[in-house]
């Protein structure tokens, strides 16, 4: 997950942040999570600046509300940023990577995760470092003076640079770095006693500037194992990448044949839902019994936690708790190093190998993908590890899909998302992402939460008891999804001899006996995608009964290309001798199979592609989509190019996808014509020409992204209106109440906003999980299409989609309800109602109404709560950040804030209004 977004959303003008990585803060014994963003400032005279900005936050990044900005780090000349290498012991293999910060005044120990996304953070950082040229002026951070506080505490330490004024800025964080005119203060205020300028002489080894280390030496900490020369895995994994580098990779990559044979590697492969308990029982009958050591493990859970912190943030204790269980239970006969472990809410995946393959794990990435409500909330969605085992690249997936027997399309939907979001940065930064389906061997386990349709539940029980699985496997959704090709097309999936995994009485071998009584479900999966896998077994294991779910495994025999030392060299002289052959300085050429590019009546939040092939000529060459003069990206914000850039082998084809997709960030200015479909992509040639790509198109003005009292303006539906009126209501300002003598009287909230409440105060007040579980993207179309065009009488859609779009709409506001100007008072009053209705009284007319009407709303909700399951607390967590939203140009609001911001809608839930 990019989490740069988020940071991006805290920054001012100006400001841009090229790369962020999740890391964790070591001071002693204190451990603190920590997000690092390395932001740009472009100068007035054309130079850039860049500083480290530290981030605590308590759930996952997803948006700048998520952050708070602890600390920043100006990226000066005495800056440093080093690796340090691992003891060398082979059991942490694909562990954090320790690095160490350095200014003159400032030393901060981090650990980042091992992968390519830390890789590229440290090589971004690296070519930040402004050098020591002479003739380069000095960095003065001028842009950093807006996050500092006027003067220090009285009673902190003087600072070492005596000619600096006090940096510290609002909250309790601090600027720090040498070579500068801020102070090197530590996040808890304390100076440190270290020299202003110390020596390379006098650090240790493993701290001297990286450029000193050799590939071999940089290679070696980051994988942690002895490197070999004949190792492909560390010849491809060098960190500078040129043109010669990555013609050599994509020889061998051809050649792959004749230097590596086939080996038989055996691989465990386990999925349990545990239903949010914490392990009870010993894990071995799952894990271990009657079965040889395997190679490689591969577990997954999901519902690993089920509290509400556990959704609202990313803690939870039950990790450690599940991560000692299954270490314990691994096979007594072999020992193993625990690869990687990644986790996503409640849907966790452990990667585990025996010791001796260790050095033969290489590119290890893990990424997540969360398929909730509003498409980000992690309760629902995929976490995936790849690696390189040997000479064969395999993807681990485990997903927990959208439950219930009636959601079969919302489950395709998880699984189609989390295809085409999942993605994993690569080693060679001009290369694009890897996908799931790009990989040699593909892994998938989970709770997949297909069910078995129209068969009534005694006959199911029937069909189990008399173990006539093949008649109810007919019945199974998941089958009959992938009959269609639907969804995992290309996969295969073992004969299922065991009986419904689900659901079980808690403790016991029983049926479901609850009131609901669910029908038996075989809703634990595991499939598999790729040549040379042969499946062993594939069963679940009963004796384990913590759960309503019961732990399935399966077990392969995977062949992986193993590589032929010998051979591997005589092929790689080979090219590097054909290679030496050719003529260089040839100019690189391509064709374009289409240069100019229209996108018809564009939508809100729907993606349209537009594709174009480049086609090579005789020269190897790399291309990329560059920024024109004086813009920060290479096209506009709604726009993306996918891969933005590459690699092309002599006569070889790629095709560009350009995607269109309009969200919240970006309709407000199309739908007031400050903004329009147009922009010119440049595609550039290393060392060849440039080509220029015209992008046109028209966008559809939509309710979403449009100021609410633009809306109250509005009687007619948007789409209705001429392009001129859309543009003039947009852009009025928000207090017009009493100025509307040559307008149209106004509604009292938006039209829109009724629609949606109406139609779930009509069919929704006693829905489960309302708001909690993610609706359609298909019925989202169709519902903006419906608020859009005034057709809402003819809408049919689910009662989640229609909760979802409500969420979507708030979000989408320009101006919140509750209106930034309000929004410090709200937070001063949280706790006293009074003071609170006080607060909103003063907003704008169209505002107040809306606020009152939502409020009346979800008090109307919490009267069924008995039915629905929400309560006052996940009503506050959920639209409080929807309708209180911290002024844009000001730092995100911390955890105190947060909590703040819920109690004051709390308030309103629990009391008349």
């Amino acid at each position: 997950m990019d989490q740069s977004v988020a940071i991006q959303e805290t920054l001012a003008e100006g400001e841009y942040c090229v790369i962020a990585v999740q890391g964790v803060l070591c001071e002693g014994d204190s451990r603190q999570s920590r997000l690092l963003g390395l932001v740009r400032y472009c100068l007035e005279h054309g130079g850039q600046e860049h500083a480290l900005f530290l981030y605590t936050h308590r759930r996952m990044a997803i948006t700048g509300d998520d952050v708070s900005l602890d600390q920043i780090v100006p990226v000066s000349r005495d800056f440093t940023l080093e690796e340090v290498p691992p003891d060398g012991e082979i059991y942490i293999l694909g562990s954090d990577v320790t690095v160490q910060l350095d200014t003159a005044e400032l030393s901060l120990i981090f650990q980042l995760p091992f992968g390519s996304q830390t890789r590229m953070f440290l090589h971004e950082v690296a070519r930040a470092c402004p050098g020591f040229d002479s003739a380069t002026r000095d960095p003065e951070f001028l842009w950093l003076t807006r996050y500092r506080r006027p003067e220090p505490e009285p009673e902190l330490p003087t600072p070492l640079d005596c000619n600096s004024a006090a940096g510290t800025w609002l909250g309790c964080a601090t600027i720090g770095g040498g070579g500068s005119n801020f102070d090197g203060l530590r996040p808890d205020g304390k100076g440190l006693p270290m020299d202003q300028n110390p020596s390379d002489q006098d650090k240790p080894e493993s701290l001297q500037p990286r450029q000193n280390k050799s590939k071999s030496q940089i290679t070696d900490m980051v994988r942690s194992s002895t490197i070999t020369v004949s190792d492909k895995a560390h010849i491809l994994s060098m960190q500078k990448f040129g043109l010669r580098d990555t013609i050599v990779k994509s020889h061998l990559l051809q050649k792959e044949e004749d230097y590596t044979y086939i080996q038989n590697f055996r691989f465990f492969v386990g999925t349990y839902n545990v239903n949010g308990q914490s392990p009870k029982e010993c894990l071995r009958p799952w894990l271990s019994e009657g079965i040889e050591a395997p190679d490689v493990y591969c577990v997954g859970f999901q519902e690993l936690d089920l509290s509400k912190e556990a959704f609202f943030f990313h803690d939870t204790p039950k990790e450690e708790e599940w991560f000692k269980a299954v270490s314990e239970g691994l096979h007594p006969d072999a020992k193993y190093a625990k690869v990687k472990l990644i986790r996503l809410v409640g849907i966790m995946l452990l990667l585990y190998v025996k010791r001796e393959h260790a050095a033969y794990i290489s590119e290890v990435e893990a990424e997540t993908v969360g398929t909730g409500i509003m498409g980000r909330m992690g309760n629902k969605g995929g976490v995936a590890i790849r690696f390189q085992f040997h000479n064969t690249s395999i993807c681990v997936v485990n997903s927990h899909l959208a439950a219930h027997t009636e959601e079969n399309a919302r489950r395709n939907q998880d699984y189609k998302d989390i295809c085409s979001r999942m993605q994993f940065y690569q080693l060679d930064p001009s290369l694009p992402p890897l996908t799931i389906s790009k990989h040699d061997v593909i892994l998938w386990l989970g709770d997949l939460n297909y069910r078995i349709e129209n068969m009534d539940v005694e006959k199911v029980k029937k069909l189990i008891e008399e173990k006539d699985f093949q008649t109810l496997y007919e019945y199974d959704q998941l089958k009959i999804q992938v009959d269609k090709k639907t969804v995992f097309e290309g996969f295969t999936e073992g004969e299922l001899t065991f009986q419904p995994t689900y659901k079980y009485d808690t403790g016991s071998d029983d049926w479901d006996t609850s009131e609901k009584c669910r029908a038996p479900a075989w809703c634990d999966r595991i499939l598999w995608k790729g040549k040379n896998i042969t499946q062993l077994s594939y069963q679940s294991h009963m004796a384990l009964k913590t759960s309503d779910h019961k732990p399935v495994h399966s077990l392969f025999d995977i062949g992986v290309r193993v590589i032929n030392d010998e051979l591997y060299r005589k092929t790689l002289e080979e090219i590097v001798r054909s290679l030496d052959k050719m003529e260089n300085a040839n100019i690189p050429s391509v064709s374009l199979s289409k240069r100019e590019f229209c996108f018809q009546n564009v939508k809100y939040m729907q993606l349209q592609v537009e594709s174009f092939t480049i086609h090579n000529g005789q020269v190897p060459c790399h291309f990329e989509f560059i920024n024109k003069p004086d813009e920060e990206s290479y096209c506009k914000q709604w726009l993306n190019a996918n891969p933005s850039r590459g690699f092309l082998l002599p006569d070889s084809d790629i095709e560009i996808e350009l995607e269109l997709f309009v969200n919240k960030t970006t309709a407000t200015k199309l739908n007031s014509g400050e903004d329009k479909i147009e922009d010119i992509l440049v595609l550039h040639l290393d060392r060849g020409k440039d080509y220029f790509l015209p992008v046109s198109g028209n966008y559809l003005p939509s309710c979403f992204g449009s100021p609410i009292h633009t809306l109250c303006y509005m009687r007619e539906p948007i789409l209705d209106l001429p392009l001129e009126t859309i543009s003039k209501l947009t852009l009025m300002p928000i207090q017009t109440e009493g100025n509307g003598s040559q307008l149209e009287r106004p509604l009292e909230i938006p039209k829109e906003l009724w629609m949606m409440v109406d139609y779930l105060y009509r069919n929704a007040v006693q829905q489960e999980d309302l708001f909690q579980q993610p609706g359609l993207r298909s019925e989202f179309e169709h519902i903006r299409d419906y608020l859009d065009t005034g057709m809402i009488d003819n809408l049919s859609a689910s009662n989640h989609s229609v909760a979802e779009a409500l969420l979507l709409f708030l979000e989408s506001l320009p101006e919140p309800v509750i209106c930034y100007s309000a929004y410090h008072n709200c937070l001063e009053c949280s706790g006293n109602y009074t003071a609170s209705k006080q607060v909103i009284s003063t907003l704008p007319t169209f505002h107040n109404n809306v606020f009152k009407y939502l409020m009346a709303f979800l008090q109307e909700l919490l009267k069924n709560s008995a039915k629905n399951h929400l309560d006052e607390n996940i009503l506050a967590s959920i639209f409080g950040s929807l309708l209180l939203r911290n002024p844009a140009g000001h730092q995100k609001l911390d955890m105190m804030e947060k909590k703040k911001a819920q109690e004051f809608i709390h308030q309103f839930l629990c009391n008349p209004l």
